[in-house]
């Protein structure tokens, strides 16, 4: 699995490879990969440009009925009406607490960020049931307003570059390379020198000029590349 789709995502097909698999590309960060028709809800040109805007984000898990039941949604997951009627399928979000897109506060995010910790690890992972390092970003991020890239790599060339850490505040990113300098890591960083990050679980650890220092192993983890700040 390099990644996920989350409800109210859409995406193009590329090709159909198989009754099984179909190859896509998902329209909220480009990023490819094959899934199961059996998973999808077919949509017109009219509806794909429609939705593909994102609009409003959940914060939390939501419990929402539909006309094909009950659902329970992850947090991050796109909404682009309160409304939404597709081809047989229906829900009323009225009563659902969601965040406009343009208008959510920054402020949020590191306590948005701090209701993953100890989310497992999940290589392509994006929810708290299972998240890597730049899903983890990607969703706290979207769940405030802000969308980017799904792999770190590709984080890393979004923003303002920052050149120490002292100037750094609550929500901007830290990215991390590994012995060839290719970007492999990115997290959040917090309060007093703290990043929280996905490594193993989501956690939090200390960082300093040299990287991330694991308290419990003793020792750096990560070598720290580049830092960045996304919202001014």
């Amino acid at each position: 699995m390099v990644s996920q789709l989350l409800f109210g995502d859409v995406f193009e097909i590329i090709e159909t490879v198989s009754d099984n698999w179909i190859h896509i590309r998902n329209s909220y960060d480009g990023y490819e990969g094959y899934i199961d028709p059996k998973q999808q809800i077919n949509i017109n040109e009219a509806e794909y440009q429609a939705l593909k805007e994102v609009k409003q984000s959940n914060k939390t898990v939501l419990k929402i009925d539909s006309s094909q039941g009950q659902l329970l949604l992850p947090p991050a997951c796109s909404f682009p009406t309160n409304n939404i009627k597709l081809n047989g399928f229906s829900a009323n979000l009225d009563s659902v607490s969601l965040s406009a897109f343009e208008e959510t506060a920054f402020s949020e995010i590191g306590s948005l960020a701090m209701s993953f910790l100890n989310a497992p690890y999940l290589w392509g992972g994006k929810t708290p049931f299972g998240v890597d390092c730049s899903g983890f970003t990607q969703s706290v991020f979207k769940m405030c307003g802000i969308s980017l890239k799904r792999d770190a790599s590709q984080q890393a060339k979004q923003g303002e570059t920052l050149n120490f850490l002292e100037e750094c505040r609550v929500g901007d990113l830290a990215f991390f390379d590994n012995s060839e300098g290719h970007i492999i890591h990115v997290g959040i960083l917090l309060e007093d020198q703290k990043i929280i990050h996905a490594s193993g679980k989501v956690r939090i650890d200390t960082i300093d000029h040299h990287g991330i220092y694991n308290e419990t192993l003793q020792k750096y983890t990560h070598q720290l590349r580049l830092l960045k700040r996304l919202k001014n």
